[in-house]
């Protein structure tokens, strides 16, 4: 391919798509500017008119697909109908097939090594989504019987539980794997872990003198 210099229509948007590809090939730290560059179709110049270094680069494409990852999340919730159980399995299974169709993605939200926190839009845009997953999360636990109810429902066991679900069975997060991820009968498992959780989580709070 032909490099372009800085004349490119839009380079930013192409150095991202070039370097989830990458992502997907060979890791987040395992590929340099100068390839997504390449991959582009730039100089390796060109690359640092929007971007300082690799972590740049792939914090902003973690950015850009938060946002996309953020509007699936609150599509799939539909506003916790037609039930409370339905609308948590659908954030769940939204939550898994994002990650079997867009594995690059994926890991540059979640395995890349890159903080949340990197910067306020990366933070915002990170908390929309688990955002959807807390309300998910509440609207089920108030269907619990009070004694088994956690007494603070939060998203964060499942994330948790998500990522462990893909870890093990979804060789696309492994190395842009192709193994068939099945995310209705592994979300469902994944929700008797949870819920397994939240109960422990309960007994200990219950138990503990600090009420910690």
């Amino acid at each position: 391919m032909p490099k372009r210099g800085y004349h490119h229509g839009n380079l930013k948007e192409a150095l991202i798509e070039a370097a989830l590809v990458l992502i997907r090939e060979k890791g987040p730290t395992g590929f340099t500017l100068s390839e997504a560059a390449k991959r582009a179709g730039v100089t390796p110049a060109a690359v640092y008119r929007h971007f300082e270094g690799r972590e740049d680069l792939i914090a902003e494409a973690a950015l850009q697909r938060y946002r996309i990852f953020a509007d699936l999340m609150e599509h799939a919730y539909r506003d916790g109908q037609p039930s409370a159980l339905a609308a948590f399995e659908a954030t769940g299974r939204a939550y898994l097939a994002f990650a079997r169709v867009h594995p690059g993605h994926y890991i540059a939200m979640f395995e890349s090594g890159i903080s949340v926190n990197r910067t306020t839009e990366l933070s915002h845009a990170s908390q929309r989504a688990r955002n959807v997953m807390d309300r998910a999360a509440q609207e089920l636990c108030h269907n619990m019987s009070e004694d088994r109810r956690p007494p603070h429902p939060r998203s964060a066991p499942i994330f948790g539980q998500c990522h462990m679900v893909l870890s093990n069975y979804s060789p696309a997060i492994q190395q842009a794997r192709k193994a068939d991820l099945r995310p209705k009968i592994y979300w469902k498992q994944g929700l008797v872990c949870i819920c397994a959780d939240w109960v422990c989580c309960h007994q200990m709070d219950r138990e503990s003198p600090n009420g910690l």
